[in-house]
């Protein structure tokens, strides 16, 4: 039985737990990427969990949304800084609905699209 065998750590290149992965290159390169291809976006500081290490999201005027890791509140605000886009702290203002109208949109699309290739089998 494999009762008492150790735990062997996973090395961070094979993956192990989502909260063991820092933030990225990539992740900035995407973030960088979602601000300047659209309008009015906002980022949002959303903290640590025991899932994942914090992450800020940035919203679109449109509602359109992208969540990727960052190194802590104080990287999440340089970036914005950076950036120059307005910084919140999700803990404090909340979602914006815009982002939840979005969401509600998607997944009334999805719906509508699934029904009609329903409806053409």
């Amino acid at each position: 039985m494999a009762w008492f065998r150790r735990r062997r750590e996973k090395p961070k290149e094979a993956g192990g737990s989502p909260g063991d992965r820092a933030a990225s290159k990539l992740d900035t390169q995407h973030l960088e990427e979602f601000v300047r291809s659209r309008r009015g976006v906002e980022a949002f500081i959303e903290p640590r969990t025991t899932v994942t290490e914090t992450t800020v999201l940035l919203i679109a005027y449109d509602g359109e949304w992208t969540r990727r890791r960052v190194d802590g509140p104080e990287g999440a605000r340089r970036f914005a800084h950076r950036m120059e886009i307005p910084i919140y702290d999700v803990a404090l203002v909340g979602y914006p609905q815009r982002m939840r109208d979005f969401n509600e949109r998607r997944k009334r699309a999805a719906k509508a699209e699934r029904a009609e290739q329903a409806n053409d089998t």
